[in-house]
Order: structure tokens, then sequence, then C-alpha cells
């Protein structure tokens, strides 16, 4: 009889919202994450680019279930744009392709603006994480081959500028899943006729996410060596930064299940929702027990039916 794998790491579930730092990859930084608690499981929801800092929400174990739901929210930056260039990247890290001496003044960049809110048509940068061909966009750039990118649509909610001094511009945007700021940066230039690219980029809003929830590498490590030698109260100091599964549902509607009902969805069944102001219908919705998520499913003819269990 064939022995079962034991799994490496310890089971610890939850939601750690990772002030990312300058020049560390989102890759790396889970890797530094998942090692400091160290979780059986660790994923996060929606890349930073190395030259970018703030939100990068990092799931542990249960909590990588509810990765799809957070990718899908609602996402700020703040960011800067120099003008005058654009680079092979869009960003600081590339050579320049393009140069000019013009540069815009504030009327002109908020006269422009309203083209690019609502639902956009946007070119992902060379060096990006899109696939072409089964093949990662930014790994055929750094093989000097050109990657057909193509278009696709986005959502800016908003585009604000926050401060102007002539060969810069600092913005906030608030956009959906999919957004490249950089490819923002390079058609604002373009059509300014002054090129541009991010000089800085600063995530501060993953929904629910916001800065008010993030912690740095810095404070992990503190918290560790504060602990000492003794596993239990390193794994305890850890711990108390993460937030409950839970959170990354907030928004979703909400039913909460007693003792025989929580039992019934755990073992995959439905479970009916009495009480005259239960839900009828929801095509997603989160199922909690005494505070805790238990699942994610539909709700249809008065019960809840359940399509992804959490075992917490």
């Amino acid at each position: 009889m064939a022995r079962q794998r034991t799994k490496k790491g310890r089971p610890v579930s939850g939601w750690l919202v990772l002030d990312k730092p300058l020049e560390l990859g989102s890759t790396k930084a889970v890797s530094k994450a998942k090692w400091l608690f160290g979780a059986q499981k660790a994923g996060h929801a929606g890349t930073l680019d190395p030259l970018a800092t703030g939100i990068l929400p990092i799931a542990l174990g249960e909590a990588t279930k509810t990765v799809p739901y957070v990718m899908d929210g609602t996402k700020a930056y703040r960011f800067t744009v120099s003008w005058g260039a654009q680079t092979t990247t869009d960003d600081l890290e590339g050579e320049a392709t393009e140069m000019s001496d013009m540069r815009p003044d504030r009327a002109a960049i908020e006269a422009l603006l309203p083209r690019f809110t609502g639902t956009i048509s946007q070119t992902p940068p060379q060096f990006s994480a899109v696939k072409v061909d089964g093949k990662r966009a930014y790994a055929l750039a750094r093989q000097g081959e050109a990657a057909a990118v193509t278009a696709r649509d986005v959502e800016i909610d908003a585009l604000t500028i926050i401060a102007h001094d002539g060969n810069t511009t600092i913005f906030k945007v608030e956009c959906g899943k999919g957004t490249y700021v950089r490819s923002l940066a390079r058609d604002m230039g373009r059509e300014l006729g002054c090129f541009g690219h991010v000089s800085a980029l600063r995530r501060t809003f993953v929904e629910p996410f916001d800065e008010a929830d993030a912690v740095t590498l810095s404070e992990l490590e503190a918290a560790v060596e504060a602990a000492g030698d003794d596993e239990a109260a390193r794994h305890g100091a850890l711990d108390a930064f993460l937030l409950d599964t839970g959170e990354a549902m907030d928004g979703f509607p909400r039913v909460d299940l007693g003792d025989e009902q929580a039992h019934r969805i755990r073992l995959g069944n439905p479970a009916i929702l009495r009480g005259r102001d239960a839900p009828v219908a929801e095509e997603e919705a989160c199922a909690f027990h005494r505070g805790r998520l238990v699942a994610i499913g539909e709700i249809a003819l008065g019960a809840f039916r359940p399509r992804r269990v959490f075992r917490l």
C-alpha cells in the first residue's frame, strides 16, 4: 500500500497584506513569507513589478482558495510619470527608445484624462507577464524578440492628477483587473506628443485590502527576532499579523450557519436556509459559521449549495 506523502510546513491559513519593498519581486516576496510562516502553501493576488512598492496580498493555506476573488477586485495606484522619454520597459529599468524636449502643462494633461477613463483598449508592455504563444512576453523581450502582444479592454474607474511640476506628474488611478500602469504612462506620453514612462509606482489598494492592513518585511523579521528560539512563540508572533481567510470575501452576500448546517456543508452537501429573511437566490455567496468562512457557493431555491469548502 502506497504511503501518503506528508506535506511540508504547518497548516496555517490567512491573508498577509505585505507592503512590498522596492526591488523585491513578487515571487521572491511570496517565498520569503512562506518560509517565515513555515506555511504549507502560499500564493499572491496580483503581481507587483520589482520597481513597484505597496500592497501585495499573500494568501497562506486555505486562503489560496480565495485568491481569484481578490484578483478580480478593484486596485488603486499612485504613480509618477517622467515626461520626455519612452523606454523599452515603459519604466526606469529600460533604455530610452523615443525622446522629446517637449513637456506638457497641467491643462493639457487634464484635458487628456477623460480619454483614459472608463473602458479603454490597452496593449500590455513588451516586458510583461502576458503569455504569447505559451511564452511570457518578458521572456521573449529579453531574447530580443518583439512579442505580438494584443490589446485588450480594461476598466479605469478614476484617473486624477495629484501633483505636476513640468517634468513629472503624479497620478492616482483606480482600475480593474489586468490594467498596466506602465501602459497608461506610455500611451498618455504618446498622445501628448512628449513621450513618458513610469518613474515611481505604489499600489495603495487591492480590494478589500488597503494600506491600513499592510505590514512590512521589517516588522515580520523584528517579530521573529523578538520571539527568539522558541518556535511556537515565533509562529504566534507572526500569525498575529494575519487577517482571517474570510476577510477576502468582504462585500459578497453572506449567510451565517448553525452547527447542523455547517456540518452538512463541510461534507459538501447543500443546507436549507431557514428564516423569513433568508436569501432565496444568489449566484455567488459565502457561508460562515461562528465567524469563520466555511464555504463559497450558490444560493438557489432557499438552500446554500457549496462549490468550494474551507478546512479551517
